[in-house]
């Protein structure tokens, strides 16, 4: 699937406003989890890389556009990939998919800058951007990421 991850959620109540469509606000929020989850198949959690390897992907640009309204109930599925690696930077796309007729809904990225602990830009460790740039297919599955 050339470097896309796939995370699968349900739009919830509570995300979506009078007239039953999904806030905005959320899909910055839905980028975090599959951007979470993109990691966890590469074989590492983010809390993994603040804590272990002091690096913290600070959000530095987002880009959403939307292209049709998701609804309550709706299943979306969040194709994440990563677009770009520097040194001290990465970059993320998305393409957010409601699964009952694959409408694309809105397609965005997020820009992100590493830093240690004390908010001091650094670089990314090579063991985070060596599993970044593993493609999908070489991507470990939840249960058997190195630990």
């Amino acid at each position: 699937m050339d470097g896309w991850h796939e995370t699968e959620i349900r739009v919830r109540y509570a995300e979506t406003d009078q007239m039953g469509i999904a806030h905005h606000s959320n899909y910055v929020i839905w980028f975090e989890a599959a951007r979470s989850d993109l990691c966890r198949a590469r074989g590492f959690s983010y809390k993994e890389m603040e804590t272990d390897g002091d690096s913290l992907l600070v959000v530095a640009e987002t880009y959403c556009r939307f292209k049709s309204p998701a609804y309550y109930e709706d299943v979306l599925t969040i194709r994440t990939r990563v677009a770009e690696v520097r040194s001290r930077s990465l970059r993320f796309f998305y393409e957010v998919y409601r699964s009952a007729d694959d409408t694309l809904v809105a397609e965005g990225e997020t820009m992100h800058v590493v830093t240690d602990r004390n908010k001091k830009v650094k670089s990314l460790p090579e063991f985070y951007r060596d599993r970044l740039l593993l493609s999908e297919e070489r991507s470990f599955p939840p249960d058997k990421a190195p630990s």
